[in-house]
């Protein structure tokens, strides 16, 4: 069995020492931080590591059926069961839960949380060894397995220790510094980046005797120049985030917690979500663009001895809350592709592994990057006091989706498996005549549900507020 490194203690690093050792090999995490201290405790390592997280259902699944363990402890330190789709059942024509609907339930709680206890089943793991606060400085090399490749060996500390391995795999997320250690090896990742704009303006809560607010529809919703994202968490615990386009400097006034707090009431869906004790400030972050690397050029790895997951491989728009379940599906991609490859053949293991993370997740990727230009445009637009035209019908499809979903019990099913990442949009949509379904929903309807306010509207209160 293989000696195999592990570069972060996140919650994709820690599933996948998780699911590494329980095929016998012999791995060691390392991080920067001094992650597992405190669940409230900071980590300089991971830029949202205090912003609104959600795990989808299909990251829910994947946790129960490989590392039962970790949704234990998450549930022991305060994580509940909550029902994505539990504010739609009953609502108009859509009925009560069907039986099969319990695939739509995930583990509700903080990133801090949820951290927490993957570490902690980590820890207790036959085969893991976790070092924390052990930030890496360099990497070791060997002897070239490709002509002009280099190949990795494993890794030296900022203490100076070495240590050794089979197989290191980059899971440090979005701030990953190996691609920099890497071109000091004379190696590059071809790098795609789109630079989103987004801006993000997080609060977390408390109950605070009224009890923890009801849920709406689905955690997110469009409005006019702003979405709106509702996250249930551990305990009494949830947050509320407002988001923006990084380019709307008219609202940046909404990092103050009066004018947050008067913005959010203008929502009528969500409004009670402020119902609670206040956690802190107004939380914000921008400068989250989406990145993609690859370290296969023409068929040739760039590097060997080396494979990136989850965010250090490929980063998504935060809104849909992607990262964390496609993070945990890229971690058991790699697993499979070192049972059938090994360490031994260290080129045909990253080509192997590139090819299943292309095939499953590159059209996430691009996709994701189409919705971002087109909802940027939008919200130009809306800032223009215009109305958005486009000739994509792509897009067309995916607002006749979000506008029809609350309409139709099987629409709102196969919305809900497309956004719980338990299935594709081909697969989801499949059945017949569903698609035709939504357009016909959708016909005649307004872009944005009801009762929201328009730009001028929102202008107005925050400038009375600001």
């Amino acid at each position: 069995m293989a000696q195999i490194l592990v570069i972060g203690a996140g919650i994709v690093g820690t599933f996948a020492s998780m699911i590494l050792a329980q095929d016998g090999h012999q791995v060691t995490v390392l991080d920067r931080d001094l992650v597992g201290a405190a669940a409230d405790q900071p980590r300089q390592g991971v830029k949202q590591y205090e912003q609104t997280h959600i795990l989808m259902p299909g990251g829910a699944r994947i946790l129960e059926r490989e590392t039962p363990d970790a949704v234990r402890r998450i549930l022991d330190a305060g994580g509940r069961v909550h029902d994505m789709l539990g504010g739609v059942w009953n609502s108009g024509p859509i009925g009560p839960r069907r039986p099969g609907d319990e695939q739509f339930e995930t583990y509700a709680a903080r990133r801090p949380v949820l951290e927490a206890g993957l570490l902690g089943a980590a820890a207790a793991t036959p085969g893991v060894t976790v070092r924390a606060g052990s930030p890496v400085q360099a990497l070791l090399t060997g002897q070239p397995h490709v002509p002009g490749s280099a190949h990795v060996t494993g890794a030296v500390l900022d203490d100076g220790t070495r240590i050794e391995a089979d197989l290191v795999v980059d899971a440090s997320g979005r701030r990953t510094g190996v691609p920099a250690l890497l071109e000091g090896l004379g190696v590059r990742p071809r790098v795609r980046r789109e630079e989103t704009g987004f801006r993000y303006y997080s609060r977390f809560f408390r109950a605070d005797g009224r009890g923890r607010p009801t849920a709406p529809f689905w955690p997110l919703t469009h409005h006019d120049s702003v979405s709106v994202i509702t996250a249930p968490g551990d305990g009494d615990h949830w947050s509320v985030t407002l988001v923006t386009s990084g380019r709307d400097q008219a609202l940046r006034p909404l990092s103050d917690p009066s004018v947050w707090d008067a913005v959010l009431a203008l929502y009528p869906h969500v409004a009670h979500w402020a119902e609670g004790l206040p956690v802190g400030d107004v939380r914000v972050m921008g400068g989250t663009g989406t990145t993609h690397r690859r370290w296969v050029v023409e068929g040739k790895p760039l590097v060997t001895g080396l494979v990136a997951v989850g965010d250090a491989h490929m980063t998504l728009n935060p809104q849909f809350g992607m990262g964390m379940t496609a993070g945990l599906g890229q971690a058991q991609l790699l697993r499979d592709v070192v049972a059938r490859t090994g360490t031994d053949d260290p080129a045909g293991l990253v080509l192997a592994l590139d090819g299943d993370l292309e095939e499953r997740y590159w059209p996430m990727w691009q996709e994701g990057n189409i919705w971002d230009q087109h909802r940027l445009a939008e919200i130009d637009a809306e800032i223009r006091g215009e109305t958005y035209r486009t000739e994509d019908p792509a897009w067309a499809l995916r607002i006749a989706l979000d506008i029809a979903a609350g309409l139709d019990a099987d629409v709102v099913r196969g919305f809900g498996l497309v956004a719980s990442q338990l299935d594709s949009a081909d697969e989801a949509l499949i059945k017949p005549g569903l698609v035709q379904r939504i357009v016909e929903l959708s016909a005649g309807q307004p872009r944005y549900a009801p009762g929201a306010p328009d730009r001028t509207r929102l202008l107005d209160v925050v400038a009375s507020r600001s």
